[in-house]
């Protein structure tokens, strides 16, 4: 596997080359960012990172805000809120420094039992197994592990942890990585490739395409709820923030109503408005998915005269905030209607409104 990987490696920016020592800062920082994400995704978001807060000391001293608007899009946003809050006491209490020991990482604030490892490993090169959905895969395989996840994990674990060498343990934990990234792929494996396929299971009865199982994952509910697209004389749209803690903890939105299992009617949702307002209903919806719900959003538009208190934005400085892909997709979709319903009244081209299409995107959290 070390010979393999020696040859076929993937560069990848937060990857010390041969013959350079890791940095744990670098590690730590891409583990974050992957969890649940592809390395095409976060590649520019840490280059951004890297380059902007270059260690954990400059990352300490940057506010949430900041921190989460340079997040903004990337997803999952609660690891935006851990990276900040980790940041600080690697920077204080160990000067800056993180530990090696895989029970004192995770001590520090979103590093799980999984991080840990991978930073002991790759970093450190302690002998450690690092398991995630990669490896997961390809031991799955190699072993012929019909048990579904997520109760095949502790074998895996344990599988995992019998193979790790005493020496460049860190190039095993991304060798194995890279493996299931380009060889050892969920569809189509190129088994005719892989260093291991003589001694994979697998390979050799034709079940690398039927495993790892999974087990049937219950239905999504979906929740709806109603926004309220504010505006006032100067053109500025009527902003918030929503709690520290939680889903999109500390992000700002578009105010809104309570999401909850059942539609809302428009009285009721005027009853949560944030400002005393005439609101007329936008035509079509926006749809969103996170991980354990999918949401429907209605939106009420509404205009005041009198400036009130509040965050208030320019449209065009929208970008300013730490807004997440849901309330991207409101502002697009709201400036949508909004045009559509502007446009047929200027040409009176009818009592009908025009019908704005429905907007949608899976986001997992």
């Amino acid at each position: 596997m070390l010979a393999w990987y020696d040859r076929h490696r993937r560069d990848l920016p937060w990857r010390a080359r041969p013959g350079e020592a890791p940095d744990p800062y670098r590690v730590w920082l891409s583990e974050i960012m992957l969890q649940q994400t592809t390395v095409a995704t976060v590649a520019p978001y840490f280059a951004r990172f890297v380059s902007r807060w270059p260690n954990v000391k400059a990352l300490a001293a940057a506010s949430l805000a900041e921190v989460l608007r340079e997040w903004q899009g990337l997803g999952y946003y609660a690891r935006a809120r851990n990276l900040h809050a980790c940041a600080r006491p690697v920077a204080d209490r160990h000067g800056g420094e993180f530990p090696s020991d895989p029970a004192v990482l995770r001590e520090l604030p979103g590093i799980g039992g999984y991080t840990a490892a991978a930073i002991a490993a790759i970093a450190f090169d302690r002998p450690v197994a690092a398991v995630d959905g990669n490896v997961e895969r390809v031991l799955a395989r190699l072993y012929g592990v019909g048990e579904p996840l997520p109760a095949a994990k502790p074998r895996l674990n344990q599988l995992a942890a019998a193979l790790v060498p005493s020496c460049r343990a860190g190039d095993f934990a991304q060798a194995v990585m890279d493996l299931g990234a380009t060889i050892c792929t969920p569809r189509r494996p190129r088994c005719v490739l892989c260093p291991w396929r003589a001694a994979c299971r697998a390979a050799r009865d034709g079940s690398a395409a039927m495993l790892p199982a999974h087990a049937e994952k219950p239905v999504r509910p979906t929740r709806y709820g109603v926004a309220f697209w504010v505006t006032r004389s100067d053109g500025a749209i009527l902003l918030r923030q929503r709690r520290p803690r939680g889903l999109l903890g500390g992000m700002t939105e578009i105010p809104s109503t309570r999401w909850r299992a059942e539609p809302w009617s428009l009285d009721e949702a005027a009853a949560e408005a944030p400002v005393a307002a005439r609101w007329t209903p936008l035509p079509g919806t926006v749809r969103h998915g996170f991980t354990h719900f999918a949401l429907e959003l209605a939106i009420l538009a509404g205009h005041i005269d009198d400036p009130a208190d509040g965050l208030w934005s320019p449209i065009e400085r929208l970008a300013e905030h730490a807004l997440p892909t849901l309330i991207k997709k409101l502002v697009r979709h709201a400036l949508s209607a909004s045009l559509s319903i502007a446009s047929g009244a200027a040409e009176n081209s009818g009592n009908s409104p025009a019908s704005a299409s429905r907007t949608g995107a899976k986001e997992r959290r």
